[in-house]
């Protein structure tokens, strides 16, 4: 029989905002971040340095996201251990996610070669695009461990609720950048390379205040009781999880990846437009994240807390907010787009080109919706083999349309083709949804 959660865990709409305000506040300072990190390289008025830019932060974000598993599978093994009130696994989970942090961002260090090189060989950019990107990556990949860490660090801090701490965290991170773009870029006149070495500055930074802000972890001895931490059982279900959430997170990252190597193909200046455009779509992502995150945190709690009732409310009440902040972004993509883009880039080319695709912007929030809303779900119910299969699928449909709108109807076909996968990811999580209440009531 499901277990009645206690009066002090009731879902309402204030829980959910509590929940997901900071987050989307700290979530907006990301692509503002992003915005500014285009916009300081838009001054020098040139289209490859703005390309560069945009093909070095996917190529980095493609890397580093690999390791996305340290903050969505914390976040939904953190939420259950606290729904089932075990706070020693609570402890010894942050333990696990550190050290995963330490090994993966020493191995990309030591493998940054190989890397580079099969970066580019990918990339079918115009050669100057190349040679900046190329020192762009090779100062950000020095800040590997501290930036993957940080996964972990803000999974960790979410599923416990505390999101102004998170809050905290990426207000001194991306405010720290952005200050540091300003004066390297503009002041000292370093280029790229500036926009580069204030990103390194920042994680490095921003590792040290998360683990400050982790610091309640160490109240329970559990954080280094190695039986505990290394327990074979909860090994093997932290490497299930966090694999299927890694292949997931390359399935999706394809679709990303090559949505920039493809729109690379139609010259610099589709390039220099499709990375500014593609800050409209992570300032959605962004947003709506604050409430899939929230998903996650009450979706996990209520699996723990053996609760099938309070599983669907929370999915439910994180995503009717989710909704509202969609209508709110689409009706300001509408109106202001134009006005973005000018400020983004003083390049009238570049601005004219991001002009023609501004009305896929407009779309963006209300197609994208179920998918970003769904994966939270998903998340803090470790459904991680669901999430993996349903992004095989949408991969799949994703091609198929480039293969079909691309020729066509060139740039604005594979515009099509991105939102034509956030359909398909929304529609077949959807159909999986209700599994979900069926094993919380078997728990």
């Amino acid at each position: 029989m499901a277990k009645t959660m206690h009066s002090k865990d009731t879902i309402t709409h204030k829980r959910v905002l509590t929940i997901a305000v900071p987050i989307v506040l700290s979530n907006a300072t990301v692509p503002i971040l992003g915005a500014v990190d285009t916009g300081v390289v838009g001054q020098l008025g040139l289209a490859a340095p703005i390309g560069a830019v945009g093909i070095g932060a996917v190529i980095l974000a493609s890397v580093y996201w690999l390791f996305g598993f340290l903050r969505m599978g914390t976040t939904g093994l953190v939420a259950q251990a606290r729904g089932a009130g075990d706070l020693g696994e609570v402890s010894a989970l942050l333990t696990r996610v550190m050290m995963i942090a330490v090994v993966a961002g020493v191995a990309l260090i030591a493998l940054q070669v190989p890397i580079l090189w099969a970066a580019f060989k990918l990339a079918p950019a115009s050669a100057e695009v190349e040679t900046l990107a190329r020192s762009y990556i090779g100062i950000r990949i020095w800040s590997a461990p501290f930036a993957i860490a940080g996964f972990g660090l803000t999974g960790w801090l979410i599923a416990g609720e505390r999101t102004r701490a998170v809050l905290v965290l990426q207000l001194w991170m991306n405010g720290l950048n952005i200050l540091l773009d300003l004066w390297f870029v503009l002041g000292l006149g370093w280029g790229i390379e500036g926009v580069a070495i204030a990103t390194v500055i920042a994680e490095v930074t921003g590792a040290g205040l998360g683990l400050f802000l982790c610091r309640s972890a160490l109240t329970h001895p559990a954080w280094k009781a190695w039986p505990k931490v290394f327990d074979p059982a909860r090994l093997l279900n932290m490497a299930r999880v966090n694999t299927d959430i890694m292949i997931r997170s390359i399935l999706l990252l394809a679709i990303m990846v090559s949505f920039a190597f493809f729109g690379a193909s139609f010259g610099d200046l589709t390039l220099a437009a499709n990375h500014i455009l593609m800050q409209f779509v992570e300032i959605t992502a962004y947003a709506l994240d604050g409430f899939a995150f929230t998903a996650e945190v009450l979706v996990g709690q209520a699996l723990g807390a053996r609760s099938a009732l309070a599983l669907r409310r929370g999915a439910l009440m994180a995503s009717f907010w989710g909704l509202l902040v969609c209508t709110v972004l689409a009706v300001t993509f509408a109106v202001f787009g134009g006005v973005i883009v000018d400020i983004m880039t003083t390049a009238p080319d570049v601005q004219a080109e991001a002009r023609r695709f501004l009305p896929w912007m407009v779309s963006v929030p209300l197609v994208g919706l179920a998918a970003w809303m769904l994966d939270g779900v998903f998340i803090g119910a470790t459904r991680t083999r669901d999430m993996r299969n349903m992004s095989v699928v949408s991969l799949v449909v994703y091609l198929a349309a480039v293969y079909v709108l691309m020729p066509r109807f060139g740039a604005h076909g594979l515009w099509a083709a991105l939102l034509i996968s956030y359909i398909a990811r929304g529609a077949t999580l959807a159909w999986k949804y209700p599994a979900l209440e069926r094993d919380a009531h078997r728990s």
